[in-house]
């Protein structure tokens, strides 16, 4: 398991759909790079998958496909902790208690929830409503230092800092406020059959993506099939949205430059290019697939590395989670290590960082304050989201993994 000594990392990504060559290029491959210099945590986010419906069969197998697949790409549970959100009842716990700080027209401005509405206001449910509220306490539970993010993930984190920095004016220096981290640019993968919609796991149309259990026929039938545009030039252009995404993911599975995959096929066909990729993508997965077949013959395994992994982040977040506690004026459970005095609660073991409860008439002071801001930056946040949701339109990032975030740091 990770030592302490080194920075954080916190990632994520909901065990639903299947996980694909994107999530690889654009999450996993930086796991894999982060966890040798971070203590990671790589969370596996089931409660945020139920915020629409689940069949429970299905999220039980994926979300142990998805451990094998994490190993298989070669993320170490012995140097990462691997585990599911519902084995962490602090992550609940956190969240009940930011919530009664969050201010609920921050959660009503979020691009993502209001894109959502606008596809189905009917079916909206108030857990996909106060995901980015669950979001901040998967983070802030763990003092996380590096959470990567990309621009459709930019505003919950926006989010994160802002309630982390509402609860420390009010409480004191509870919470270490995380830093954005954008990793740097990787390949902005798009659909197979729609290059204009960026590829995700959970697409309903599997021909969209390439998955990493893909089959050498089905990874043939898929780029045979895949949308190509007029002409039969091999580059990449504005104008023909099929073949740059198609030369976009040679180089990401590759790491072949753009300008040289286009030199290198001047004057070839389509066909040609299509039947190359596919045979490209399949000695690229074999490996992976080897690995998986090998670790998945073993649940009882997986099973173990979940239980471990939830063993530890309990360990982590419970301790945040005392400190809050304390902050807010909750009475200490005995599971705390804390007795009372009559006067004062004690400790054999130093409680480090703790603050004393703020005074009442201090709260007061402080809540005037943040409310008086609050409304100040309510005008400055709407004039924000504008700009975002246009550079989300044009600009949305392939960083960590999502479905709107199956590249970004906590994911769909």
């Amino acid at each position: 398991m990770a030592g302490n000594f080194k920075p954080l990392m916190l990632s994520g990504v909901q065990p639903t759909g299947a996980l694909m060559i994107g999530n690889y290029v654009g999450a996993l491959k930086h796991w894999v790079e982060l966890q040798a210099t971070h203590d990671s945590f790589f969370l596996l986010a089931d409660l945020h998958a139920i915020t629409v419906p689940q069949d429970p069969a299905d999220l039980q197998r994926r979300s142990l496909e998805f451990v094998a697949l994490f190993l298989a790409c070669g993320v170490d549970a012995e140097r990462g902790t691997i585990f599911l959100q519902s084995h962490v009842p602090a992550h609940t716990q956190l969240s009940w208690v930011l919530n009664c700080v969050a201010p609920m027209g921050e959660l009503q401005r979020m691009t993502q929830f209001k894109e959502k509405v606008g596809h189905s206001a009917s079916n909206i449910h108030v857990g996909l409503f106060d995901y980015p509220v669950l979001m901040a306490a998967d983070i802030l539970l763990y003092g996380a230092d590096l959470v990567p993010v990309g621009n459709d993930q930019k505003q919950h984190m926006e989010f994160t800092r802002r309630v982390a920095l509402k609860f420390n004016g009010l409480y004191g220096e509870v919470f270490k406020i995380p830093e954005i981290f954008t990793p740097r640019p990787g390949a902005r993968l798009m659909g197979l059959q729609t290059p204009s919609v960026k590829m995700s796991k959970s697409d309903r149309n599997a021909d969209n993506y390439v998955a990493l259990l893909d089959s050498p026929e089905v990874v043939r039938r898929k780029l045979k099939t895949a949308v190509t545009d007029s002409g039969s030039e091999i580059r990449c252009d504005a104008a023909k949205t099929g073949i740059s995404n198609l030369i976009t993911l040679y180089a990401a599975v590759s790491g072949e430059g753009v300008e040289s995959i286009q030199d290198r096929y001047a004057g070839k066909g389509y066909a040609e290019f299509k039947r190359n990729l596919a045979e490209l993508i399949i000695d690229f997965l074999g490996p992976i697939q080897k690995r998986y077949s090998s670790i998945a013959a073993d649940p009882v395994m997986l099973v173990e590395v979940l239980q471990r992994g939830a063993r530890y982040a309990r360990e982590r977040s419970e301790a945040t989670l005392s400190r809050v506690y304390r902050a807010v004026g909750f009475i200490p459970d005995e599971g705390d290590g804390r007795r009372y005095s009559g006067k004062r609660w004690l400790s054999n073991e130093r409680q480090p960082d703790i603050p004393v409860p703020v005074t009442p008439r201090a709260l007061h002071q402080r809540r005037s304050t943040m409310e008086t801001k609050e409304t100040q930056d309510v005008a400055a946040a709407a004039a924000a989201d504008t700009d975002f949701e246009a550079e989300c339109m044009t600009d949305c990032c392939t960083c960590c993994c999502c479905d709107t975030e199956e590249e970004c740091g906590m994911e769909e």
